[in-house]
């Protein structure tokens, strides 16, 4: 299964792919979570300790192995180069481990549908397609607003696209762009989660703006996540009651793929 989070800067995007990797290493399934966000905090959401953190460096910033995979430097522009670069040890080897979540930090990764070509993003457009297409049980992947970074190659591939919104006019515009993008290059399957909820009207703005998309579920705001995030525990190491609704929400994502797979 292959789900891309999406949605507008500080709806929680980030806060929800974080717990639900942890969510599906707990249930068992062999977890890689890709931060693909440049303003990266995945890491957090996890709960990687920051001295293991300390110690990964960002795909983008490996010079020599994308010089390795490509045959070209990074940063050149025009020339020869490998457009399809070997891939498939990158994840074991370039990656940390922390319960049972495989975490890859990508660096900024430029626009995949009409994206440079360049030999860094040769390499990452690579990696994806391998990560979408053919590896692990569960790829999640914390995406930048918008989905123009992946291809029309690796987005066949998407099982969900889960949008994040707020109840908040910029975030619910931002979804009805993500998901024009997503039906630019094929993505079918796509899914609100509303987060941030404080009340009932909330929760009925985010109905009534997005009637035509398909909502999934609802998440609190919740102070004591918030309090928790100073004391450098992540939502997935809480007992609060985002937890537990972002575990509802896995639930009903297993159960629908586990469905359609049957």
């Amino acid at each position: 299964m292959k789900i891309a989070v999406s949605g507008k800067g500080g709806v929680g995007k980030s806060t929800v792919a974080g717990t639900l990797a942890r969510q599906f290493a707990a249930g068992g399934y062999r977890v890689i979570a890709v931060d693909a966000d440049p303003d990266a905090n995945l890491a957090q959401y996890i709960g990687v300790p920051g001295e293991q953190l300390a110690k990964l460096t960002p795909l983008m910033e490996m010079d020599e192995l994308i010089e390795e995979r490509t045959g070209a430097k990074k940063g050149q522009i025009g020339g020869f180069f490998k457009l399809n670069p070997k891939v498939d040890d990158i994840p074991d080897s370039y990656s940390i481990l922390y319960k049972g979540v495989r975490f890859l930090q990508l660096g900024h990764v430029k626009g995949g549908g009409t994206g440079c070509y360049c030999p860094e993003n040769a390499l990452l457009r690579s990696l994806m397609s391998h990560l979408l297409v053919y590896d692990k049980d569960v790829v999640i992947m914390d995406m930048e607003a918008g989905v123009e970074h992946l291809s029309r190659g690796t987005a066949r591939s998407v099982d969900l696209m889960l949008i994040v919104v707020e109840p908040a006019p910029a975030s619910l515009q931002t979804a009805r762009s993500i998901r024009d993008l997503a039906r630019d290059l094929d993505i079918e399957n796509v899914a609100v989660v509303g987060n941030k909820i404080r009340s009932d009207r909330d929760r009925e703005i985010i109905q009534r703006e997005l009637s035509d998309f398909r909502i999934i579920g609802f998440l609190p705001y919740d102070p004591d996540t918030v309090e928790a995030e100073f004391r450098g525990l992540a939502p997935a190491d809480t007992d609060s009651h985002l937890k537990q609704k972002i575990e509802e929400l896995y639930n009903t994502i297993r159960t629908t793929y586990d469905r359609a797979a049957a």
